[in-house]
């Protein structure tokens, strides 16, 4: 792809389908939103395309008018997803009504989950409500400190993430929403990307776990004054750089590629040093930039685009000045 084409933030990515039923979903239309769930060729795809639907779903009533005319399972699916993602809003926002909005997305999952036990979704949202639970163990849901698999890591939701990894196995969002339920509590979820990547297979986007870590640690650090540039190029973090394009981008299946990692990977690549290698991660993005990583490395979190194009277009501009490959040669 051409490093002129014009980069924008769209929650669809690469999903020309899912761009076109999000229209029909914020306009309240819901026919459009049960086809493309009953056409998903994986979880996997299901699962992320469930999760973008319910970020606009939320914002309306075209799931509750599904649920009027059709209980299928994945209308009763979404309802969970929707309450989940309402949930989430409001606890970020401090609402009050975050712990009932909780209690309900909770009680919508397990109907979810009973209607049709094969489906990984209701699994990963139980996880995802996880992190609004309290950071006091004392007052924890029994569920979200349940002992972890590994003597060393810390205890969590992890029998949620157990009934969604048995249904999908490496589900991307159930296994991100564990460490953000981790963080919630304040552990140190270092340790438990560290370990992921250790099982993780080639092609999983489990591998690029520490490369968000990373991110988010540098651009704390970096607010406040105490973080370089050459924080990329140290040990692990090359190390697990280097990884994730030779164990994810090499092998992944492009088909459910996320633009977030591809985004994660081609920024912690271009911060290392290694536009080269940073190169064709950018042309498979193509326009469709994400806010996070870049709002760390920007000089302020609304100035990301700009951030962006900068690393594009230096990578894009230096492949093109480079010679060709001698075997290329005519």
């Amino acid at each position: 792809m051409s490093g002129t084409v014009q980069a924008r933030f769209h929650p669809a990515g690469f999903d020309d389908e899912l761009r076109t039923v999000l229209d029909d979903v914020r306009a309240g239309r819901w026919r459009s939103m049960s086809e493309l769930l009953r056409r998903c060729p994986t979880w996997g795809i299901r699962t992320s395309r469930s999760q973008v639907l319910a970020v606009a779903a939320a914002q309306g009533d075209a799931v509750e008018a599904w649920l009027q005319e059709d209980r299928d399972a994945n209308a009763v699916m979404m309802r969970a997803r929707v309450m989940t993602q309402r949930a989430l809003t409001a606890h970020r926002a401090g609402r009050r009504d975050g712990g009932v909005l909780a209690d309900l997305a909770w009680k919508a999952c397990l109907e979810a989950a009973r209607n049709w036990p094969v489906d990984p979704v209701p699994w990963v949202c139980l996880v995802a409500l996880a992190q609004l639970d309290s950071p006091e163990v004392s007052r924890r849901r029994p569920e979200h400190r349940l002992p972890a698999p590994e003597y060393n890591l810390p205890p969590g939701p992890w029998g949620f993430l157990h009934e969604a990894d048995q249904r999908d196995r490496g589900n991307r969002e159930a296994w991100h929403r564990m460490i953000q339920a981790l963080k919630a509590y304040g552990d140190d979820v270092h340790d438990v990307a560290r370990w992921i990547c250790t099982w993780a297979p080639a092609g999983s986007p489990l591998l690029l776990l520490p490369l968000y870590l990373h991110a988010e640690h540098y651009g704390k650090q970096r607010a406040s004054g105490s973080q370089t540039s050459l924080y990329w190029n140290t040990d692990p973090i090359a190390y697990y750089t280097k990884r994730a394009l030779s164990r994810w981008f090499r092998y992944a299946d492009p088909a459910a590629w996320s633009p977030l990692d591809l985004n994660y990977l081609a920024q912690a690549l271009f911060s290392g040093g290694l536009t080269t290698e940073a190169t064709p991660v950018f042309q498979v993005i193509g326009p469709f930039a994400t806010p996070e990583p870049w709002t760390y490395m920007a000089e302020a979190p609304e100035r990301w685009l700009e951030q962006f194009e900068r690393a594009r277009r230096r990578c894009l501009q230096g492949a093109a000045a480079r010679p060709p490959h001698p075997a290329r040669r005519r």
